[in-house]
C-alpha cells in the first residue's frame, strides 16, 4: 500500500514526499520524549495566544475529563455527570451558560466545525446513549447515535470531520465512522482493535488517515479508512504501560500523549535505511 495516496503533503518538495511517505508504511522514525511531567490538574486554564493574560477556574465539582472550544464558547465535560458550555465574550469571560445532565460521566466531546452543535461520549452505565448531539444555543438534545450499546462501552473520544461526519472510538475496541445524513442508528463504517483493548484517543486527517492511541503500553496504530486492518504500530512506553491519552499528527510527525511524557515521531529525516 503506497502511504502517499492518503498522506497531505502541502507545499513539501515531491522527492521528499515518497521518502516520507515510505517511512510512515515501514514505521521508520525518530522518537525523542520532548515534555514530562508528575502532577496532573483538573482545572480549566484560559490562555491568551498573544500576551501574558490567563484565567483559571473551577467549572465541575469532579475532575475535568475533556474540553473543546469553537465560536465564543467552551463546552466541557466532566465525572460528575453534566457537560457544561461557557462563554468567551469579553463582558461574560468564565460564565457558566448551560448545564446539561448527562446522567453518566462524560468521557470525551467535541463541537461541529459548523459550531451549531456538538457532541458528548459517556461512559454507558447511568445512560443507554453514549453518544448524543446536543444544540449549543439550547443545549436540548438533537439526537442519539447507534444502538444496543453494551453496559460499559463508553466513548472516550470523538473527532468531527465535518458537520455530519464523525469518528468515535472507546472501551469496546472499535473505531466507528458515523455518518448521520446516512443514519444515526447505524455507524457507515468500524475498524477493530486488534488486540482487545480500548482505545482511549482518534485523529483524522480528514482524508483516509486515522490514528488511534489504546490503553496499554503506549500503543498507538495507523489506519487507512479503505481497508479492514492497521497499517503500522508503535510501541512508546514498554515495559511501563501507559495509555495513550491523546494524539496529533500532520503529513511528517506524530505527537502522543501519555501518562507521565509528550512523545513525538518524526517521519521527515530518516532515508531508506533508517539515517537521519
Amino acid at each position: 500500500m503506497n502511504v502517499v495516496t492518503f498522506i497531505r503533503f502541502p507545499r513539501i518538495p515531491l522527492k521528499d514526499r515518497v521518502k516520507i511517505s515510505q517511512n510512515w508504511r515501514r514505521g521508520r522514525c525518530r522518537k525523542e520524549a520532548v515534555l514530562k511531567w508528575k502532577n496532573k490538574d483538573g482545572k480549566i486554564i484560559l490562555h491568551q495566544k498573544q500576551g501574558s493574560f490567563s484565567m483559571e477556574y473551577s467549572a465541575h465539582n469532579q475532575e475535568v475529563n475533556c474540553i473543546d472550544s469553537k465560536g465564543g464558547v467552551i463546552v466541557s465535560g466532566s465525572r460528575d455527570r453534566t457537560a457544561r458550555v461557557w462563554s468567551l465574550s469579553s463582558n461574560r469571560l468564565g460564565e457558566c451558560l448551560h448545564t446539561i445532565p448527562t446522567l453518566d460521566r462524560v468521557w470525551s466531546l467535541a463541537i461541529s466545525p459548523s459550531q451549531s452543535s456538538f457532541v458528548t461520549g459517556t461512559a454507558c452505565c447511568g445512560h443507554v446513549a453514549p453518544l448524543r448531539i446536543w444544540d449549543v444555543e439550547s443545549c436540548q438534545l438533537l439526537t442519539c447515535l447507534g444502538t444496543d450499546f453494551r453496559r460499559g462501552a463508553g466513548v472516550l473520544d470523538v473527532v468531527y470531520e465535518s458537520p455530519s461526519t464523525l469518528l468515535s472510538c472507546g472501551y469496546d475496541t472499535f473505531i466507528r465512522y458515523w455518518d448521520v445524513r446516512a443514519s444515526t442508528r447505524k455507524c457507515v463504517m468500524e475498524w477493530e482493535e486488534p488486540h482487545d483493548s480500548a482505545l482511549y484517543c482518534i485523529q483524522s486527517d480528514s482524508n483516509h488517515m486515522i490514528a488511534s492511541g489504546s490503553s496499554y503500553y503506549g500503543v498507538v496504530r495507523l489506519w487507512d479508512k479503505r481497508q479492514t486492518r492497521c497499517l503500522q504500530t508503535f510501541s512508546l512506553s514498554s515495559p511501563t504501560s501507559s495509555p495513550v491519552y491523546c494524539l496529533r499528527f500532520n503529513s511528517t510527525h506524530l505527537y502522543a500523549a501519555l501518562a507521565s511524557a509528550l512523545y513525538a515521531l518524526d517521519f521527515k529525516g530518516l532515508d531508506s535505511r533508517g539515517r537521519k
